[in-house]
């Protein structure tokens, strides 16, 4: 028996009554794992459903581009190879089945079977006489009976199946559903018929998602603090790694750097995480831990599993951004290095700027494993763009030593010890940091030097960061507190 085409979440309803299969992307599996780490209990199939309803909820609260899509198999891979011949050995064995004299139709009261339940699904609450008729229509038991005395009539069935999903189709369907018309082969249109329902079944599931998503944002909050509590009373070590990582954060702002000396400022640049925290023997406040907290998920090394519980959710919207943070330093210190050698007239030509951008965006799309070939590349297509650029500006072109020199600067950002590399990661994240203490449009007002050319890059992905975190600590807020207040004591009263 085929399965109506399986659909995958697009970019990941949580109880809709009929969903077409999704398949676990490895956030949602990894979500899993984590969530049950350590649970052998005979319940555990429902703790994982329930992480699985709670992971679709909030997908579509902090998605807005969720949306089912169509799964095509790419032909040639093991996964799709399989699925072809099985699928092709159904629809043989059924035409085999059909080309008996007398004819067989066991299969085809499956799918007719099959066919009925996916129409049923498609109806909306209120369309109780076109669920009354399709009861009619297709009679499991008398369509038996039919096919027990050899009477039942695939292609009259066939042609009523193709007028009702002209009926219940979305505009976008019209032309796939047209087509079936003019498959002559019952076979073949049975086989249409169940790859277009799956679509229909998928847009329905997209309606829904449209229709829940409103309704779901009013009360989300209350929602997904509501089944986390219930998954942490079955499972008290819920939050063992989100203790750690609010620990670790405290533990990293109240311990004094190893010298005592005051590093300068060039030094102080060579790595990363120190640009996020400012050290202090004092005790931090709690505010200060957790926005240091959620600033230090951009640094988090892939390989630790030990991610915090109330983030698995977004963990890898977190990487992505993490990823698209570094993509945009080693874009802006290409802008700033190619600047300062060509002047200011080139880079006043909002097309000259764009054109670099793109290009560069292209070639630094490896860079987190080539960053030497990535960085080769981008001098040599940088130093010709700007050659040509000046040329049809009519401007003076680089001489021989300063094209020399641009190359070399632009080759050296593949070194993380670049100066001008870490000038732009520090201001960066100091931008976000700001983002969260200040606010966007605070931050926006005062927007730091060096950075102006990935002004709208960066504030994009700032917005994507500060409304995901501050979703976050609306719902797990009361949970963070709670730990904040453990780990650190209470002011002395003098």
């Amino acid at each position: 028996m085929p399965k109506i085409e399986e659909t995958v979440c697009q970019n990941d309803p949580s109880e809709a009554e009929t969903t077409p299969h999704v398949s676990k992307t490895p956030e949602q599996s990894q979500e899993n794992k984590n969530y049950c780490l350590h649970d052998h209990s005979p319940d555990l199939t429902e703790t994982v459903n329930k992480v699985s309803r709670l992971n679709i909820a909030h997908e579509i609260i902090v998605n807005q581009d969720f949306c089912m899509e169509e799964r095509v198999l790419p032909p040639n891979s093991p996964e799709g190879k399989l699925m072809e011949t099985m699928h092709n050995a159904f629809w043989d064995h059924l035409k085999e089945q059909l080309s008996n004299i007398p004819p067989d139709f066991t299969c085809a009261l499956d799918l007719l079977k099959e066919i009925k339940i996916s129409f049923l699904s498609l109806l909306l609450p209120w369309h109780n006489r076109l669920r009354n008729e399709i009861e009619e229509a297709l009679d499991m038991d008398l369509l038996k009976q039919e096919a027990e005395h050899g009477a039942l009539d695939v292609p009259r069935l066939s042609n009523y199946i193709v007028n009702l999903m002209k009926l219940l189709c979305a505009p976008v369907r019209d032309e796939a559903v047209r087509k079936l018309e003019n498959i002559p082969d019952p076979v073949n249109l049975l086989k249409g018929i169940f790859h277009v329902l799956g679509l229909m079944q998928m847009d329905m599931v997209n309606y829904t998602i449209r229709s829940l998503r409103p309704y779901l944002k009013e009360h989300s909050i209350e929602y997904e603090r509501a089944k986390f509590q219930e998954l942490l009373n079955k499972h008290p070590n819920l939050l063992d790694y989100t203790i750690k990582w609010l620990t670790k954060t405290a533990t990293d702002l109240t311990t004094p750097p190893l010298s005592s000396s005051v590093p300068s400022s060039t030094s102080s640049m060579a790595c990363s995480s120190s640009h996020w925290k400012v050290i202090s023997l004092e005790l931090p406040s709690p505010t200060m831990v957790l926005h240091q907290s959620y600033l230090n998920l951009l640094l988090w090394d892939p390989a630790d599993e030990e991610f915090p519980e109330t983030l698995l959710m977004d963990r890898m919207r977190l990487q992505e951004m993490a990823f698209q943070l570094k993509q945009l330093t080693i874009l802006a210190s290409v802008l700033l290095v190619a600047r300062s050698l060509s002047g200011n007239v080139l880079f006043s030509s909002p097309e000259f700027v764009d054109k670099l951008k793109c290009i560069t965006k292209a070639l630094i799309e490896e860079f987190n494993f080539r960053p030497e070939e990535a960085m080769l590349s981008v001098s040599e297509q940088v130093s010709q763009e700007i050659h040509q650029g000046l040329k049809d500006m009519g401007l003076t072109p680089l001489s021989r030593d300063n094209t020399a020199s641009l190359i070399d600067q632009l080759q050296n950002i593949a070194k993380k010890e670049n100066c001008i590399r870490n000038i732009i990661d520090q201001r960066i994240r100091l931008f976000f940091k700001r983002c969260f203490i200040c606010g966007m449009q605070e931050s926006l007002l005062d927007f730091p030097g060096g950075l102006i050319l990935i002004k709208g890059e960066l504030t994009e992905l700032a917005w994507k960061f500060v409304n995901l975190i501050h979703h976050n600590h609306q719902v797990f807020g009361p949970y963070y507190a709670e730990i904040l207040n453990n780990i650190i004591p209470p002011p002395h009263t003098k």
